[in-house]
């Protein structure tokens, strides 16, 4: 696998925004969904018509990937993951300020905060780095390979330590990122009476904070919201928008009820993920 303008592919890697010809007249194009680093929505073209296939995307800025670039088609194709009006994500600004203000709050405990190793862990180092957090954050040996990997890709994380050297008394007040199955894990006992985290989406529904034990529920999402689901489909203005992987049932309402013509495009085999 190669990563080149943050689009992951295999042995011709290709740029955002350079069209590529696929055969049958028919040409395709990244560019930037702003999910995270290497993610991509798909322009298809033939003959005058235009597809877009959005994958994963968010609308927040991200200092980890490029921002989603709003691209107008015949025919959109969007996730719908938090398709429903209750999924409204607060600034990560605000949630980074909870943590920190967490940790401020009980300098003998850890926090211990879940974070999907793909985009999410990095997302959420940066913004602490941005919020001025400058002290070293340490990872579950599971985050450093992808950590590393971004690091290397040019974003800057700051010092980041594998915690499994780390005397116990050491992580007083330190703020470590594991992988959500760890949160309760055995491993996490070994750490000064961590305040367990986690950094989601899905930390919006109580049910999920409960099941997962989450003392510091954080929404933080590199999914779109309900309001950016809706402005998506608005500024991209499709004649028909097909909706899938997540809530369709929702945003299909919503175009109906705007007088857009759509569909929900069931696919098996998703389910959903500590995004």
């Amino acid at each position: 696998m190669a990563l080149r303008y943050g689009v992951v592919s295999g042995a011709n890697p290709a740029a955002y925004n350079e069209p590529i010809a696929i055969g049958g007249g028919v040409t395709a194009t990244f560019l930037p969904a702003g999910h995270v680093l290497g993610s991509a929505q798909i322009l298809l073209e033939h003959a005058g018509e235009r597809v877009i296939v959005t994958g994963d995307y968010k609308r927040r800025p991200d200092p980890t990937c490029p921002a989603f670039e709003v691209t107008p088609c015949d025919l959109l194709i969007t996730e719908a993951t938090f398709g429903l009006p209750v999924f409204r994500h607060p600034p990560i600004a605000e949630e980074i300020a909870r943590l920190l203000a967490t940790r401020i709050a009980n300098p003998k405990r850890c926090i211990l905060v879940g974070a999907y190793a793909l985009g999410k862990a990095q997302r959420v180092i940066a913004e602490l780095r941005a919020a001025g957090w400058h002290e070293p954050v340490y990872l579950h040996g599971a985050m450093e390979p992808m950590c590393r990997l971004y690091e290397e890709q040019g974003i800057p994380l700051g010092d980041l330590r594998a915690i499994a050297s780390v005397q116990k008394s050491a992580l007083a007040g330190a703020i470590v990122i594991c992988p959500p199955s760890a949160l309760n894990d055995r491993w996490s006992r070994r750490l000064p009476d961590p305040i367990t985290a986690m950094a989601s989406g899905w930390m919006r529904v109580r049910q999920r904070v409960r099941q997962r034990g989450v003392e510091l529920p954080l929404i933080i999402s590199d999914h779109a919201d309900w309001d950016e689901l809706t402005e998506t489909i608005t500024e991209v203005d499709p004649t028909e928008t097909w909706i899938t992987h997540g809530r369709e049932e929702a945003l299909l309402r919503w175009c109906q009820i705007h007088q857009r013509k759509a569909r929900a495009l069931a696919l098996t085999g998703y389910e959903d993920e500590d995004e």
